[in-house]
């Protein structure tokens, strides 16, 4: 194996010559790897270039399975979901919560605000008073050369929503920020933001050359950055669950419905005072969320730093999820930030984000925020049913079954025998490689 780790112009290789140079200076057996890599390359030549646009220095494809959510009835509509996810219970979580909703009314979605917001960071050395009271004139002045931009958008409905000048030179000396609300209607509008956030920042720099009140105060500014931010406090979508306290009744998993709703009351607020559960409460939370936003094609990352940030808004990082009992009612909701889109980028250039949109029926924005917000509070509910009753290891580690059968290279005998063995039995990485070592001593 070379020694040599580094290169020059790696990114001029072709795909095989990035494949050739990496296997042959990073792994032991670099024909092998080769051909595995090259092997999850897509068969059609025009789907694997529609990939590999997608990022940069490609070198293979990363296969995760779709899988399907039946039974989602959200707004008395049913949903098919598609959900893109490598953990095991997930989806089967996910159904089965929905199956428990779609008999009690199903989930109740409402958006409580659209709005998405971008910033023009920069250092002002004048006084502050001075710049507030020219601010009307400057807003104006944005909003007027901004237009080439967002014509299109406010045509559809959207556009910029409002403006502001922030002063925030108390805590960074000279620092001020334009902050701005925008709606991009079906769109996640990311570029569309920035794109008037540029064009706001050659405003505000030539309007201190332009206006007499502010000569030879042309250098007390300097624009810093121009950009979206990913944390959308009123783009939010409520989601809830609720019915009377006795038709809880789950002859398998709820028999006492009095004492199930009091302990999955009391679990809700422990994940509000107490930030080492909610971080776990909230990831169960969002692995219902990004299962759905992989699958069709928006940006799990930010709508997972934005969710983070909305549940530490107080001061204290708590639950996005919300529980109450009142007058022998249960109800389960959640408030969920989701800047999400339905329209542009990989929604229409990926293949299969495109087939999971039209699964759910191409919905616009505000549908697409509801159908995941209502998977996220049932991947929520079944999470917490679990911890509550049964306790999450065992369905878990049933459904991860297969996975550990997989890495111990069990043939297709052996998984039958040792599956019907743990039917009424616990599951785990050791108890099922002891048992198949017996069973391979027998056999």
């Amino acid at each position: 194996m070379s020694e040599q780790k580094t290169i020059a112009g790696f990114s001029k290789l072709s795909k095989r010559g990035k494949i050739r140079w990496i296997v042959e200076n990073f792994y032991k057996d670099p024909e092998t790897v080769f051909n595995e890599l090259v092997s999850f390359w897509h068969p059609k030549e025009d789907q694997q270039k529609v990939l590999d646009g997608f990022s940069e220095n490609t070198i293979s494809n990363f296969p995760l399975p779709l899988g399907v959510a039946p039974n989602f009835m959200i707004n008395d509509k049913v949903y098919l979901v598609p959900m893109v996810i490598e953990e095991s219970s997930v989806v089967a979580a996910a159904s089965a919560a929905a199956k428990f909703w779609f008999s009690r009314g199903g989930f109740k979605a409402e958006i409580l605000g659209m709005k998405k917001i971008g910033q023009v960071h920069f250092v002002w050395k004048g006084a502050f008073e001075k710049l507030k009271s020219h601010f009307a004139l400057l807003k104006e002045q944005l909003i007027l050369n901004a237009k080439p931009i967002t014509k299109n958008m406010e045509d559809r409905g959207g556009g910029i929503a409002d403006i502001e000048l922030v002063n925030l030179s108390d805590k960074i000396p000279d620092y001020f920020q334009i902050k701005a609300g925008f709606h991009t209607c079906d769109s996640m509008g990311a570029n569309f933001i920035n794109s008037v956030l540029e064009n706001f920042a050659t405003t505000l720099a030539s309007f201190f050359i332009s206006n007499d009140q502010f000569q030879g105060q042309e250098k007390d500014v300097r624009i810093i950055m121009s950009i979206l931010s990913n944390y959308t406090p009123e783009n939010i979508v409520r989601v809830t669950v609720s019915c009377p306290i006795p038709e809880l009744y789950d002859e398998k998993t709820i028999p006492n419905p009095e004492e199930f709703a009091e302990k999955f009351f009391t679990a809700l607020q422990i994940a509000h005072v107490d930030p080492h559960r909610a971080t776990t409460h909230n990831k169960g939370i969002y692995n219902g969320v990004d299962a759905v936003v992989l699958a069709t094609g928006n940006d799990f990352r930010a709508i997972e730093a934005c969710g983070h940030t909305y549940a530490a808004r107080s001061g204290q990082y708590s639950s996005l999820s919300y529980c109450s009992i009142e007058g022998g009612l249960f109800k389960f909701w959640i408030d969920l930030p989701l800047a999400v889109g339905s329209v542009g980028g990989l929604t229409s250039a990926h293949p299969i984000a495109k087939r999971s949109l039209e699964m759910l029926g191409n919905p616009g924005a505000e549908d697409l925020m509801k159908i995941i917000g209502a998977v996220g509070l049932a991947q929520n509910f079944a999470a917490v049913r679990s911890l509550v009753t049964t306790g999450i290891q065992k369905g878990h580690m049933k459904l991860h079954l297969s996975n550990i059968l997989t890495q111990f290279g069990a043939t297709e005998a052996e998984q039958q025998q040792v599956e019907k063995y743990f039917e009424d039995k616990v599951v785990s990485y050791s108890s099922v490689r002891e048992y198949l070592e017996e069973i391979r001593k027998q056999g």
